[in-house]
């Protein structure tokens, strides 16, 4: 399908410039921002005057590594505006993350950083292929949820026609694109194939769908995944990169033409790659826990900000930035069966590799005794289902079975099962890994 190339009068000159001009304006707005942060954060001075460093200190990029790291402990210990930078009389909007064991993660917005943010989603969706005049389906959470208010200012930021849809109603979600023939989806990527789903139930094919690009965000997916995505949609499906603390959907996201991973948009967030057991910063190309520290953000500024997410820092390609790989876990996803580490992701990526299955599946966790059970539950593409013999699901079972134990290195019963056997996640992440195991004590 066609790709919109951007033009060079597109890009904003930052997008364009060299290494040494990136560098440069990263240091003067680092430098800002620690010291923004110090002056005005209390809880954070106090971890600096810890660790005995300085905003001073803080001479070339490299001497970032001496400050010491946020983490989400210290937004749940800071609850909820203790982390605030400015009066809370000048914060226009909160937002805040789901709260899986306690209290949610709280973060607030001044104008500018809304203003900012806006500017960032909308250069996301430029970098996406999306123009001007174009309509685009937001199909992403509206609330406390930073997906669907954060989406919708940088779609009318960039001069686009905005469909507020939110999560849920799949039919309806169908309606509305058949009916106003959006050029663009954003939407979360399980939901996405709820959508297809939907699509193949009512028998309208990739072709007759408007939509020409997805921009997907919100959970990790995989290049099995994306491909999926785009044969059923008939679309190009780009990776958006965003969370909550850091400052929600548009810190990075990937560019149509090249579809090679996340540019993050280094100008207002500074990358770092570290171990994730030492805390050592990792030289580019390393696998290890992305950091990110926020070089504008006047509310709530992080300061090597742990995402526990794992990945690598690559080199530019089609803008002045680096890249993000394909993430590839969390640190606190990660689950230990009979002592292999394991990530929802690689189990994906297995499942992504035979043509049988969808992308729809869930990962059930039990223990016998002191032995872990791990079972992979996974439905038939719709096409398939009710059309293959016992022996052939069967088949398709060992194949998968096979395919974890040899890549993964642990052996898991697999249950293939029809289509649309498996619940939907009409709002929000699709939930996938189910662990009934007794807590150790």
């Amino acid at each position: 399908m066609p790709v919109k190339q951007p033009r060079p009068d597109e890009l904003e000159p930052i997008e364009k410039a060299s290494r040494d001009e990136v560098a440069a304006l990263q240091l003067e707005r680092l430098r800002w921002s620690v010291r923004h942060t110090w002056d005005n954060v209390p809880a954070y001075r106090a971890k600096c005057e810890a660790q005995q460093v300085h905003p001073d200190d803080l001479k070339t990029l490299a001497d970032l590594s001496r400050f010491p790291f946020m983490t989400k402990q210290d937004l749940r210990d800071n609850y909820p505006f203790g982390l605030f930078a400015v009066p809370r009389e000048q914060v226009v909007r909160l937002h805040a993350s789901s709260g899986t064991t306690g209290k949610s993660i709280v973060v607030g917005y001044t104008k500018q950083d809304i203003d900012n943010w806006a500017a960032l989603v909308a250069r996301s969706l430029r970098a996406a292929g999306v123009r001007a005049g174009d309509m685009v389906h937001n199909a992403y959470g509206y609330g406390m949820f930073t997906g669907g208010l954060g989406a919708h200012y940088g779609i009318e930021r960039l001069g686009c026609t905005v469909v507020p849809m939110s999560g849920g109603q799949t039919e309806k979600q169908i309606q509305q694109i058949i009916d106003f023939r959006p050029d663009a989806i954003m939407v979360t990527p399980s939901y996405s194939l709820v959508i297809a789903e939907e699509f193949q139930r009512q028998g309208i094919a990739p072709e007759d769908i408007s939509l020409k690009v997805g921009i997907f965000g919100a959970e990790p997916w995989g290049e099995g995944m994306r491909a999926e995505i785009e044969k059923k949609l008939g679309i190009d499906a780009v990776d958006i990169y965003g969370l909550t603390e850091v400052m929600g959907p548009g810190v990075a996201s990937e560019c149509i033409e090249s579809k090679d991973g996340p540019v993050i948009w280094e100008d207002h967030f500074y990358p770092e790659i570290i171990d994730p057991d030492t805390g050592e910063v990792l030289p580019d190309g390393s696998l290890g826990e992305l950091v990110f520290t926020s070089l504008t953000k006047e509310a709530f500024p992080v300061i090597r900000y742990r995402t526990r997410d794992l990945t690598r820092l690559l080199p530019p390609t089609s803008r002045a930035f680096r890249r993000l790989s394909k993430i590839t876990g969390r640190t606190d996803d990660m689950l230990i069966v009979r002592g292999v580490n394991v990530f929802p992701s690689q189990l994906e990526e297995q499942i992504m590799r035979i043509p049988h299955l969808s992308g729809n599946y869930q990962i059930h966790l039990t223990r016998d005794g002191h032995l872990d059970n791990m079972e992979l539950r996974c439905e038939l593409q719709h096409s398939l289902s009710g059309q293959m013999s016992e022996a052939e699901v069967q088949h398709v079972s060992k194949e998968l079975q096979h395919h974890v134990k040899t890549i993964v290195g642990i052996s898991t019963k697999v249950t293939v099962l029809d289509a649309d056997a498996l619940p939907r996640t009409l709002t929000g992440k699709a939930r996938r890994v189910f662990d009934e195991r007794p807590r150790q004590v």
